[in-house]
């Protein structure tokens, strides 16, 4: 086994207390991108714009649009199918904001399984 003093001592102290400042800082950083996002809004559209879907960053509908030409009483279902592909849409680009701040905020790092 080798020897040497791996938890005490000037060197390893001072490495632990960066480390904690480092934590610190990225929590920081992380705090503030989440509210940044949070604060944005994801628009998605479909059917050629006869649907519009508006998602906040924490992943909820904030508006929903649908021009009446859209309305067509003997097809429901068309309408329905457009709502859907607009939400949808427009929640794949929050996450896909979501990620990319992360990944900007993290070097890259996958800290998934970290719950963070």
């Amino acid at each position: 086994m080798a020897k040497g003093n791996f938890r005490g001592g000037p060197k390893g102290g001072g490495m632990n207390m960066n480390m904690m400042k480092q934590v610190q800082k990225m929590q920081q950083d992380m705090l503030k991108m989440q509210e940044e996002m949070e604060s944005l809004e994801h628009t998605a559209t479909s059917g050629g714009g006869v649907v519009t879907a508006v998602v906040s960053g924490k992943k909820e509908l904030v508006r929903l649009t649908i021009e009446p030409d859209a309305v067509d009483p003997d097809d429901v279902e068309m309408l329905q199918d457009l709502v859907l592909a607009a939400v949808n849409e427009a929640l794949r680009k929050a996450e896909a904001a979501a990620g990319e701040s992360m990944s900007k905020l993290t070097g890259g790092l996958n800290l998934g399984g970290l719950g963070l």
